[in-house]
């Protein structure tokens, strides 16, 4: 089971930051989970909201900037002992992650089919080099569609955050994915062994708690996304 740190590591330093992937990296973790945009100037950036107001305690919309509009907003603000974050181009972040051994990529949904054509295009383009250790993923079944109509070299897999069972299941299959992420709460031992029989990889996110992790780790998942990696990475170590 791989520990995945979710959105760098953003329980323990600034999420989708250069920093925080620096933070991850440094910590011998070769596996990350990040999310990805696309911007009006149709730049990729790393980002989870479509707000700046949560992480930069400025309430500022995304798509109504273009990529040189990012430096005055600060990732870190809440981080009071880290130096300021802008928000990071992909390109940017996979300098960071050019030896990691597993990357999550997750593309945040759009609003049309055309966009996500558009935005599925321009990312194989800049994860080229990364076909072995990327995957991508979303909640968005245009991306999916946008995914197979380009037909990508690329792995993917479907998110799952509302509890339809085994219909997700078939989703996955339906979209030629490889793998399904559960969230935590969905993931039972019962699901994920189906997922398991069905020939797909499991992940599940996002896993706070040590006892759960051990649980997880004991149904053979594939990879555990956490907020803390290393306080995971410390506390399965002591009981391999």
């Amino acid at each position: 089971m791989k520990i995945i740190g979710h959105r760098g590591a953003r329980g323990e330093a600034p999420e989708n930051t250069l920093g925080g992937f620096q933070y991850i990296h440094d910590l011998g973790i070769r596996a990350v989970e990040f999310d990805v945009r696309q911007l009006k100037d149709d730049a990729l950036i790393v980002m989870h909201d479509d707000n700046f107001l949560r992480t930069t305690a400025i309430d500022q919309k995304l798509y109504q900037l273009d990529s040189t509009q990012l430096e005055a907003y600060n990732q870190a603000n809440i981080w009071m002992d880290w130096e300021k974050q802008v928000t990071p181009t992909l390109r940017q972040s996979l300098n960071i992650m050019h030896d990691f051994a597993h990357l999550e990529v997750e593309v945040k949904a759009v609003d049309t089919q055309v966009q996500a054509e558009k935005l599925i295009a321009e990312l194989q383009q800049q994860l080229r080099g990364f076909e072995h250790t990327a995957i991508i993923t979303s909640f968005d079944l245009k991306i999916h569609h946008a995914l197979i109509l380009q037909n990508t070299y690329f792995k993917h897999g479907l998110l799952i955050e509302n509890d339809i069972g085994e219909k997700a299941i078939e989703q996955a299959i339906e979209l030629q994915c490889c793998q399904i992420g559960w969230m935590n709460q969905l993931a039972t031992d019962e699901i994920i062994k189906t997922t398991q029989k069905a020939g797909l990889a499991v992940s599940v996110w996002t896993v706070n708690d040590i006892e759960r992790a051990k649980h997880l780790r004991n149904l053979r998942i594939d990879g555990l996304i956490t907020d803390f990696p290393k306080m995971m990475q410390i506390a399965l170590e002591q009981i391999k």
